[in-house]
């Protein structure tokens, strides 16, 4: 090795292996995986409604835990975490404050899809200090169009799933196109890859709160984006269904500081489609 460069930050895993742990905030105990490498400023990962550990996209996951320390949490009341599923964003946003905190990290990046977006927003808002630059993905603002009828549009397509035998993100997530389609199949064998120590599944009870949650944050009063002045990425697919892709556009108009990135023929998963692309673009938005 040249010694007028510095060494490679070491590897401490990856999607596959990295351990499940526990960290310990007031009256809950959160699950969730570091990974990635020693150095550079950590990026922190909330997923969406319904999802556990195992619902990161490992091929994301990997991809930017490549060149920075990776943290994948579980919201309180979900998977292996303890406590009752919050209610609100809010309350979920000042758990994932709480374990930032107790992980002793002083500045993170943040990266939001769908739900976690929702979560991403009123962390900055509420601990700026925290964040440096936040990725927000299938996701929209508060009062955004469309949000508040995320169970109406979901209900039906679920049925769908379980009377075809599939899981409910193939029609949530990806267009009906050939090559969305084929795309959802990859995604759901990528979830699968993972064999040992897996999160739990979520429970049905969970699983309404989040969407309590969910339509709240839809029928709230907008916030004052304007106050947001951290560098943004927003991405989706242009056809969302669940968070209208038109939310996307409304994010990065609001926010001073945001780019946008739309995939083309990719619905609410857009960034699971076009993973390798999006891997790309997140990096280039974070190394800038």
């Amino acid at each position: 090795m040249n010694p007028s460069q510095p060494p490679q930050a070491a590897v401490a895993s990856g999607w596959k292996d990295a351990p499940t742990r526990i960290i310990d905030i007031s009256d809950a105990a959160l699950v969730y995986r570091k990974l990635g490498t020693t150095r550079g400023v950590p990026l922190v990962m909330l997923n969406h409604w319904g999802a556990v550990l195992d619902n990161f996209d490992p091929r994301i996951v990997d991809g930017l835990a490549a060149s920075r320390p990776m943290f994948t949490v579980n919201y309180r009341g979900v998977g292996g975490s303890s406590g009752q599923a919050p209610l609100t964003i809010a309350e979920m946003a000042r758990d994932v404050i709480a374990v930032i905190r107790a992980l002793g990290l002083k500045q993170v990046d943040l990266l939001g899809f769908s739900l976690g977006g929702f979560v991403a927003q009123e962390m900055v808002l509420e601990a700026p200090q925290l964040i440096r630059k936040v990725i927000l993905t299938g996701t929209g603002p508060a009062g955004g169009e469309g949000i508040g009828n995320v169970g109406r549009v979901s209900w039906p397509l679920i049925g769908k799933a379980m009377l075809t035998f599939r899981d409910p993100k193939f029609y949530l997530f990806f267009t009906a196109s050939k090559t969305s389609r084929r795309a959802a199949r990859a995604f759901l064998a990528r979830l699968k890859e993972r064999k040992a120590d897996r999160d739990k599944p979520i429970t049905v009870a969970a699983f309404r709160r989040q969407l309590t949650a969910i339509e709240a944050w839809g029928k709230q009063a907008p916030q004052d984006l304007g106050a947001i002045h951290k560098p943004v990425l927003v991405a989706n697919g242009d056809q969302d269904i669940m968070v209208p892709s038109r939310n996307s556009v409304e994010l990065a108009k609001r926010l001073p500081n945001a780019e946008l990135i739309l995939y083309k023929d990719a619905g609410h998963g857009g960034i699971f489609q076009y993973h390798d692309q999006f891997v790309r673009d997140a990096l280039a938005f974070l190394d800038a």
